[in-house]
């Protein structure tokens, strides 16, 4: 598909739709009628991230250079950044002054802040960082009780990259954090307090990764296929299936097909919108049992496959279960039908 961006610079050409690979199960074609499977999948309410917890930083180091292009419009090749150590703080909340805005689509816009003395952010894979209005800012955003608002964010510029940190902000209809940093002019402040580590990935721990994505819950899959495919010792597969709402919706849709594109043994992408306009060629409806079936990792491969999963809550509740609060809960929903373990799934 073409987004439609305003001052944006000129997107990579659209690959046609991705062929739909035969895999361990039997499986719709994609094009199908809209499944009747009980589990709709709820796009709204959710950050760019949907997370819910964090992994405590112990024993969880920082993630390797990468020679990935920079994310998302970033233009050109970059060389990486030389410190190995953070600037951001895990204990409190830096002030970053916003340095561009990219309009990506119809309501989102990549914000890029910069990090002092030209270093990079050196975030472990995978990770995200807390964002927050600085105090030092005139319409500091604050919740009923007067304290400030936070959530977290996943960027999606490499952990390498020089002089700045990108997020991906989608807008939402109530929500203040989102509404709060669209609202920010270039030079104005924003605190960001992190790294905030999720789960620590390891090049080759795994045979077989799928990953189901729901709207803004996208980025840490684009983190994590973006580190271990700039790898040149990765030999783990990795299939993502990434739902939305309308095809205008789709994010990071130019870079994970030239991902595909330039891995096509590594790395696959199923698209399917529950509203697909005329013309639509992907799947169509909800993320189902018959689509996980197809594409994601069966799990009779055992500890050789994992299943990363980030969304809305109603979404993640519906394939793997709730999550617990700040752990991970017990796997259910369409995952635990199919014999998943509590090992092989992690919830974002």
């Amino acid at each position: 598909m073409s987004f439609i961006r305003a001052a944006a610079p000129a997107r990579a050409s659209r690959l046609n739709q991705l062929a739909t690979s035969a895999r361990r199960y039997a499986s719709t074609e994609p094009g199908a009628q809209k499944s009747s499977s009980s589990f709709p999948l709820i796009i709204g309410g959710a950050g760019i991230v949907g997370l819910a917890g964090y992994i405590y930083l112990n024993g969880l180091g920082l993630g390797a250079k990468s020679t990935a292009a920079p994310a998302a419009g970033a233009g050109k090749a970059y060389t990486p950044a030389t410190n190995t150590t953070s600037p951001l703080d895990p204990s409190k909340f830096i002030d970053l002054p916003l340095k561009s805005i990219e309009p990506y689509n119809h309501n989102c816009a990549i914000y890029s802040f910069a990090l002092p003395d030209n270093q990079a952010a050196q975030l472990p894979v995978a990770s995200c960082v807390y964002l927050e209005a600085s105090e030092n800012h005139q319409n500091a955003l604050r919740d009923e009780k007067g304290k400030p608002v936070h959530r977290p964010y996943t960027p999606i510029s490499p952990s390498d990259y020089p002089g700045e940190v990108k997020f991906l902000i989608k807008r939402y209809e109530g929500g203040k954090m989102s509404q709060y940093i669209h609202s920010l002019k270039p030079g104005e402040p924003l605190a960001i307090k992190g790294p905030l580590p999720k789960i620590k990935y390891e090049i080759n721990k795994w045979e077989e990764v799928g990953m189901i994505a729901g709207g803004s819950g996208i980025t840490p899959m684009y983190q994590i296929v973006n580190y271990a495919l700039s790898d040149p010792s990765n030999k783990t597969k990795f299939t993502l299936i990434f739902a939305n709402v309308e095809e205008r919706d789709i994010l990071l849709k130019d870079e994970f097909d030239a991902l595909k594109k330039k891995h096509p043994d590594s790395f696959n992408v199923v698209y399917t919108l529950d509203k697909p306009g005329e013309g639509w060629k992907g799947y169509k409806g909800y993320v189902n049992k018959d689509m996980l079936m197809q594409h994601i990792p069966p799990p009779n491969l055992g500890e050789k496959a994992k299943v990363f999963i980030c969304g809305p809550p109603g979404q993640v509740s519906a394939i793997a279960g709730k999550k617990d609060g700040m752990k991970q809960g017990p796997v259910g929903g369409i995952l635990k039908e199919l014999g998943y373990t509590e090992d092989q799934v992690f919830k974002f």
